[in-house]
Order: C-alpha cells, then sequence, then structure tokens
C-alpha cells in the first residue's frame, strides 16, 4: 500500500495536513516521505494514502519531490518550523548600557571640551 511515489496527507504531528510523497519505505511501520513537511520517517499509522502517486526513484531529493509536485500543480514549500513568523521592524531593539568606566571617560570629555570652548 505504501510504496515509494505514493501520495499521502499527514493526519498526525506537527505537519498534519500537509500532502506529502513516499521517498523511501523503512520497514513495515515506517517510512521516509518529503514534500510539503519535513523530509523524516513517519509511521504509516500517521499517513492518509491518497489514489494517486508519482514516479520518483527510492531516496529521492527535495528537488526532485518539488519538481513532480509543480507537474501536479501542488506547491512544494518547506515551512520554516524553528523561527516565528514576524517582520524584521518588529525585532526589539536593545538599549546600550554605558559601564560606569564608560560614563567617566565620557565625563571627562565633555568637559575637556567645556574648557576648550571657554
Amino acid at each position: 500500500m505504501f510504496s515509494v511515489g505514493r501520495l499521502c496527507v499527514k493526519i498526525a504531528g506537527r505537519d498534519a495536513g500537509g500532502k506529502c510523497v513516499v521517498v523511501d519505505v523503512v520497514d513495515d511501520n515506517f517510512v521516509l516521505v518529503d514534500g510539503n513537511v519535513r523530509r523524516r520517517r513517519c509511521s504509516i499509522s500517521h499517513l492518509e494514502p491518497l489514489p494517486d502517486s508519482i514516479e520518483i526513484k527510492k531516496g529521492a531529493s527535495h528537488e526532485e519531490v518539488a519538481a513532480e509536485f509543480r507537474k501536479l500543480g501542488i506547491l512544494a514549500v518547506r515551512k520554516s518550523f524553528n523561527r516565528k513568523e514576524r517582520p524584521s521592524s518588529e525585532k526589539p531593539v536593545q538599549q546600550k548600557r554605558q559601564r560606569k568606566s564608560e560614563k567617566k571617560v565620557s565625563e571627562v570629555k565633555k568637559a575637556v571640551v567645556k574648557k576648550a570652548k571657554k
């Protein structure tokens, strides 16, 4: 049932709802999947097989899988799972603290400038 090239939908886990394809069969319970999900070993109980399949070789790269997905009209984009999506303009700017020694130096510089102006 789960052979190389079988299209599936993940039904459990972090990538639930993502379309994927079986890239390799590990054993009776696990397969290697790739597509709109992270490329990783997955239990077959977490997959819902679709009636379609694509022609790929065993152990195909993500680029090969993405090319086959494009032929079917499916966009194969991996999401960034480790970072929160937010524009860089919302990034908080940390204020630099002055050390006591830096404060003394800046005060001395100000005093020297004041004397020079007189």
